[in-house]
C-alpha cells in the first residue's frame, strides 16, 4: 500500500520533538498547564488517601490492602498519562506533498490523493489535521489538553488505559472517603486521622468532589473510546482537503 511508505519513513523532522528529536512533545501552554494540573490532582488524591485516611487508620489490614490497591493503580495511571503525552500519535511527515515525493511513493497516474493545505503533507486514509499540533495525525480521534497531545493511531491504547486507571482510583477514593466518615464518627474523630475534624472534613469533601467528577468524565470517555475501537472509527471530523 502506497501510504505504508509514510508510516515507516524516517526523516529528519524535529517539529513537535525535544531531547534531540527522540521525544514527542507539544509546546502548547494550555496543554502543559492541564497536564501539570492532572499530576497535581493525582498527588492530592495520594495525599488524602494515604496521610488523611489509610496511614492513621486503626485497622492495619484494611490500611495495607487499600494502600497497595490505590498505589498500584495510581502509578499505572501516571505512567499511562506520560506514555500518552510523550508518544508520537502518528504524525504524517510535514512537507512531503512534493512532486518528487509523490513519484517516489509510486502513485499510479490519475490516482486521487489528498493533500493537507496547512502542513503540506499527503494525507493517508482517516488522517486529520490538528490545529494545536499543527500536523496531520493518522487515525486521529481528538486532541486532549489533559494529556497535551492528540489521541491517534500510536497512543490511543495508552489513553484508554489512562482513562481506565483514573476511573478505578476515582471510584476507590469515593469508597475510602465515605468509609472514612463512618470510621471517624464511630471513633468520635479520635485516632482516625492526624488532622483536626474541620481539616479532615475539608480534605474529604474536596476529594469526593474531585473523585466524583473524574469518575464520571473518565467513564464516559472510556466508553466513547471503546465504542470507537469496536466500530473501528474515529470521532474527528475531516478538515479541508485538496485533491492532487
Amino acid at each position: 500500500m502506497e501510504y505504508e511508505y509514510l508510516v515507516h519513513r524516517r526523516e529528519a523532522d524535529v517539529h513537535n520533538r525535544c531531547c534531540g528529536g527522540w521525544v514527542w512533545c507539544i509546546r502548547d501552554i494550555c496543554g502543559i498547564i492541564c497536564a501539570i494540573l492532572t499530576w497535581l490532582l493525582i498527588l492530592y488524591a495520594e495525599f488524602v488517601v494515604m496521610y488523611v485516611m489509610l496511614l492513621p487508620s486503626p485497622y492495619p489490614i484494611y490500611s495495607t490492602v487499600n494502600s497497595l490497591i490505590f498505589q498500584t493503580f495510581a502509578f499505572l495511571a501516571f505512567a499511562s498519562h506520560l506514555r500518552t503525552m510523550f508518544t508520537d500519535p502518528g504524525a504524517v511527515p510535514k512537507g512531503n506533498a512534493t512532486k518528487e515525493m509523490i513519484q517516489q511513493m509510486g502513485f499510479r497516474e490519475g490516482q486521487v490523493i489528498f493533500k493537507c493545505p496547512k502542513c503540506c503533507s499527503i494525507k493517508p486514509e482517516r488522517a486529520h489535521h490538528c490545529s494545536v499540533c499543527q500536523r496531520c495525525i493518522r487515525k486521529m480521534d481528538h486532541h486532549c489538553p489533559w494529556v497535551n497531545n492528540c489521541v491517534g493511531e500510536n497512543n490511543q491504547k495508552y489513553f484508554v488505559l489512562f482513562t481506565f486507571y483514573i476511573a478505578v482510583i476515582s471510584v476507590h477514593a469515593l469508597f475510602l472517603s465515605v468509609n472514612q466518615f463512618v470510621i471517624c464518627i464511630r471513633h468520635e474523630w479520635k485516632e482516625c486521622t492526624y488532622y483536626s475534624p474541620p481539616a479532615t472534613v475539608v480534605f474529604l469533601l474536596f476529594l469526593i468532589f474531585e473523585a466524583l467528577l473524574f469518575a464520571i468524565f473518565t467513564a464516559v470517555m472510556l466508553g466513547t473510546q471503546m465504542q470507537a475501537i469496536w466500530n473501528d472509527e474515529t470521532v474527528c471530523i475531516d478538515e479541508m482537503e485538496v485533491k492532487c
